[in-house]
C-alpha cells in the first residue's frame, strides 16, 4: 500500500522560512515527476511546483518562483519543499503528489497527474505575524 507523508508544517512570520518533506513509502516514486501542490479555504487547489525523476527541470509557478525550491532524494523517496520569504498570501495546507508540468507563454504550468503517487494529509502553513 503506498502511503504518502507530509510534514514541516508550522507556524511562521511573513518573510519567514519553512521546509516541507514529504515521504513516499510502499511503492518507488522516483520514475515519477513529483510535485507540491497547496490549498486554502478560498482557493481551488493548485500546483506549485514539480520535479522531474532525474532533478534536472524545476518547475514553479510566478506566485512562488524565486521563493521557493523543489527538490529530491530519489534514494530516501522523498520531496523537499524549502519556501523562503514566505508572505501573507502563501498560507494553505500543502500536498505532494505525482505531477505533469510545462513551459509556455513565458510561464510553468504545474498540474496533477494519476501517474504515481496521490498525496496524503498535507501538512498546514501558517503565515502571520
Amino acid at each position: 500500500q503506498v502511503q504518502v507523508l507530509e510534514s514541516g508544517g508550522g507556524l511562521v512570520q511573513p518573510g519567514g522560512s519553512l521546509r516541507l518533506s514529504c515521504t513516499v513509502s510502499g511503492a518507488t516514486s522516483d520514475r515519477y515527476f513529483m510535485g507540491w501542490f497547496r490549498q486554502s479555504p478560498e482557493k481551488e487547489r493548485e500546483g506549485i511546483s514539480c520535479i522531474d525523476p532525474s532533478s534536472t527541470y524545476l518547475y514553479y509557478v510566478p506566485s512562488v518562483k524565486g521563493r521557493f525550491t523543489i527538490s529530491r532524494v530519489n534514494a530516501e523517496g522523498t520531496l523537499y519543499l524549502q519556501m523562503d520569504s514566505l508572505k501573507p498570501e502563501d498560507p494553505a495546507t500543502y500536498y505532494c503528489a505525482a505531477c505533469d508540468a510545462y513551459r509556455s507563454r513565458g510561464r510553468d504550468w504545474i498540474s496533477s497527474s494519476d501517474r504515481g503517487p496521490q498525496g496524503g494529509q498535507g501538512t498546514q502553513v501558517t503565515v502571520s505575524s
